[in-house]
């Protein structure tokens, strides 16, 4: 019974299993058949697709190709319309230089016969001058070379009487005028510079640390300004200014005892009358011994001894007071210096050009005779206080006010010059100064490229760096140029600026 089973069994597997194997056979062909197909399909479509792309591709050859050409056939054909335009101007210029060629010639004939005809009438004329110079010759009794020279000779005389008679006149009006014309210009300078001068060598601001202390300086009804004014003989201003006081007057030492009491009495707190002279008598002592000071001390610095007390407190009032800006002790020191060093040179008396460069404006800071020139009464005191005749001639003649009469007089003179002349000694007056070096500057910034600008020498030269990346070499000469036109159009200045432009390029690179 097991085994029927297991025989039945068998038999139904194999039966199913071929009947699988067949199945399994007829779909595998139909998927293959239908696969086939899709991809057959697929081959055309791309066939399709591949001819399309390529027929395009052509066109858009083709059409480039004839592009191209027709470009070529147009360039081909201005060529020739050009080379025709050129032949054709060619040919106008021979025909017009073979017209101008028969001109030419017409011209040139008839030029020939004119000078012909000149020629013979030149001959004629020669002719003729020669018989009448020979008639002249004999009514005269000298040769034609004779009378040439003796008439050069008479227009010579003539010229130079003419001459010397011109210069004279010249000079003597010039000497009428010159006397009117200097005043005119020293008048006309004095008008136009008066008044910021006189500001910048007669006032001294104060400052103050709030406006309260305004009101116990000035007082129960200005007494204490009364008294202040009083004792140090300056005009002491009181306005709305935030924060200062003006101490106006034209002694300098003076202002500088009303600044230094000023500045006593406010650290103090206690401003009142009697205080007020106190403190200014105090000041006045401070100020008066600290003058001897710096007198004997500037001496013994130059190694000038001997001076007498009086000269020496001179001296030291140079301190305070100032020449167009230029402190007047350490211009006089200057002149001191350059003065011994060029009589050296010239090997003559270096220590008594010293004592007289030191000496020369002594006349400045005394009061004795403020009618006399500055010089005169320099010479006058060191006459006075027994000083050599060689030192006192120096001292009055460095501004030819009299005449010089020994041989460190000259050199004192150049040498104040000297001093005097050198660039940003002597200044104006400081804001504005300051103002026109910025004004300078920014003026230099403007231009497209600078990075920095620098106002150097007082004013005297401008220092303009540029970008190298943004600047070329050929860019740094024209920026020069610009810049050095726009301020000789825009600002008003001294002399000459000379404006230096620099480029660089910098590598920087660190070894770690």
């Amino acid at each position: 019974m097991d085994i029927t089973h297991i025989i039945t069994f068998l038999v139904v597997l194999a039966a199913g299993t071929a009947v699988s194997y067949f199945l399994a056979s007829a779909m595998t062909a139909k998927k293959r058949a239908k696969i086939l197909k899709e991809a057959e399909a697929e081959s055309a479509l791309m066939k399709k697709e591949k001819i399309l792309q390529a027929k395009e591709k052509f066109q858009e050859l083709k059409a480039e190709h004839e592009k191209a050409i027709n470009e070529r056939t147009q360039k081909v054909a201005q060529t020739e319309a050009r080379a025709q335009q050129k032949e054709q101007a060619a040919q106008q210029r021979i025909e017009e230089a073979a017209r101008k060629k028969t001109e030419l010639d017409t011209l040139r004939d008839n030029l020939n016969n004119q000078l012909e005809i000149v020629k013979g009438r030149t001959e004629e004329l020669e002719k003729t001058r020669r018989q009448h110079i020979e008639k002249l010759e004999s009514i005269a009794g000298m040769s034609a070379e004779e009378a040439k020279n003796t008439l050069m000779e008479n227009m010579k005389n003539e010229a130079k009487t003419q001459a010397m008679s011109y210069i004279n006149e010249v000079a003597d009006e010039a000497k009428m005028t010159a006397g009117k014309e200097s005043k005119r210009i020293v008048l006309q300078t004095l008008q136009r510079v008066a008044t910021e001068i006189s500001v910048e060598n007669s006032v001294t601001v104060f400052n103050i640390e709030s406006d309260e202390v305004k009101g116990r300086i000035i007082g129960r009804e200005g007494r204490n300004i009364r008294a202040l004014e009083a004792a140090t003989g300056i005009e002491i201003v009181v306005d709305d200014t935030p924060e200062a006081i003006i101490l106006s007057g034209f002694d300098p030492v003076r202002r500088e005892v009303a600044r230094l009491a000023l500045h006593q009495l406010v650290t103090d707190g206690r401003i009142h009358p009697a205080r007020i002279e106190e403190v200014v008598a105090k000041v006045q002592k401070q100020v008066e011994e600290e003058v001897i000071e710096t007198g004997k001390r500037t001496a013994i610095d130059l190694g000038v001894h001997g001076l007498h007390p009086e000269l020496i407190r001179l001296i030291g009032s140079m301190k305070y007071r100032s020449s167009y800006g230029q402190n007047l002790l350490q211009h006089s020191r200057e002149v001191a210096n350059l003065s011994s060093i060029m009589a050296a040179e010239l090997g003559l008396n270096a220590k008594a050009a010293k004592r007289a460069g030191l000496l020369h404006d002594i006349g400045k800071v005394s009061s004795e005779d403020p009618e006399l020139p500055h010089a005169i009464l320099g010479m006058r005191l060191a006459e006075k206080y027994k000083e050599k005749p060689d030192i006192c001639n120096a001292i009055g003649a460095h501004h030819e006010e009299v005449e010089m009469t020994s041989l460190i007089s000259p050199i004192v003179q150049v040498c104040d010059a000297i001093s005097g002349a050198r660039p940003g000694v002597r200044r104006e007056v400081v804001d504005s100064y300051i103002k026109r070096l910025k004004d300078m500057e920014n003026l230099a910034l403007s231009f497209p490229g600078v990075v920095k600008t620098y106002a150097i020498q007082a004013g005297r030269e401008l220092r303009v760096i540029v970008s190298s990346e943004k600047a070329t070499d050929g860019d740094a000469e024209k920026i020069s140029m610009e810049i050095a036109k726009k301020i000789q159009d825009e600002m008003t200045y001294p002399g000459q600026v000379r404006i230096t432009v620099i480029r660089e390029t910098r590598a920087v690179n660190y070894a770690r």
